[in-house]
């Protein structure tokens, strides 16, 4: 039997364009016979797979996922990324959506979930590799982010679900405190709907990219002195528009959405108050399906005319 090397590897990854790791698997199937694994990456559909993988990827699922434990709770929320919204509503994409998102309950990190095992036994990356095959559309992972708590909740909010917990916009939000966790937890989705109405830059003032607060005051400023104002009133001026700006993105300091008249910040303390131990936002994600992902705009006249131009 031919040695898997490296190399052998690579040389079938280059001529079939399906993944190292089934490469691998082909080989090892087929005594590392090139020719051979080509063919039986063919008749399992990956190389079909691969052909797809340049095709740009910004419909999907994003699924969010919350656990329970004796060490506190766990959540996470992941984005997989398809071709077309109709794939969402694929039953067997919506379960690889679900199992990724339990999956990653244990591990971060992309490459890290890919690599790892289902609960039948597979790795997510065959597992997405094979339903790239069997529906035809181009797939990926493109995210994870998880939040763990000791003391206190984290809750999770999909807004318009597909089927619970699916759906294009998922909030995370975790909440530290020693107290009443149903309440935190309740508390918890409060603001983590309120994230997806609002989408704030940052959770705290102090967090918010240095260059966007320059940004701003450097538009505010050349708009207060256009009105012609003295130095001193200038400033005054552009210090009350930056703090009108922390109240727009920064999440503390924004109007709850449900009670305008109490702020996020103000949300907290008077949890802290009723459950009688300090609460703390540790932190919040926010993944809304496809944002920043380049897509592709098919110009269909241009295509025509460009056929017709060949005939």
């Amino acid at each position: 039997m031919t040695e898997i090397t490296a190399a052998l590897v690579k040389e079938l990854r280059e001529k079939s364009g399906a993944g190292m790791m089934d490469c691998k698997k082909a080989l090892q199937e087929n005594g590392g016979d090139v020719d051979q694994a080509i063919d039986w990456l063919r008749t399992k559909g990956l190389s079909k797979a691969a052909k797809k993988s340049d095709r740009a990827a910004a419909e999907g699922l994003v699924a969010a996922s919350v656990r329970k434990s004796g060490a506190g709770m766990t959540g996470v929320v992941v984005e997989l990324n398809a071709e077309t919204d109709f794939v969402a509503r694929n039953e067997k994409f919506q379960a690889a959506a679900k199992e990724i998102a339990l999956v990653a309950l244990d591990i971060e990190g992309v490459e890290a979930i890919s690599a790892a095992k289902t609960s039948a036994g597979e790795t997510v990356s065959d597992m997405v590799t094979n339903l790239i095959a069997t529906i035809g559309e181009n797939m990926n992972l493109r995210r994870s982010l998880r939040f763990s708590v000791t003391e206190g909740a984290v809750a999770s909010y999909v807004h318009a679900a597909i089927v619970p917990d699916l759906g294009k916009i998922g909030v995370l939000v975790a909440l530290e405190g020693k107290g009443d966790q149903a309440k935190l937890s309740e508390v918890g989705r409060k603001i983590a709907m309120h994230i997806a109405a609002t989408n704030p830059l940052s959770l705290s003032t102090d967090d918010l990219d240095p260059a966007a607060i320059e940004r701003e005051k450097a538009i505010f400023t050349e708009q207060a002195l256009a009105s012609g104002k003295p130095a001193g009133v200038v400033e005054k001026m552009v210090e009350g528009r930056i703090r009108k700006f922390f109240e727009e993105v920064v999440l503390l300091k924004q109007a709850f959405v449900m009670n305008p008249d109490q702020t996020i910040e103000q949300l907290v303390a008077e949890t802290a108050k009723e459950t009688g131990a300090s609460v703390t936002v540790k932190g919040y994600v926010r993944f809304a399906l496809g944002e920043g992902v380049e897509k592709k705009v098919d110009d269909f006249a241009a295509e025509v005319a460009s056929m017709a131009g060949q005939s």
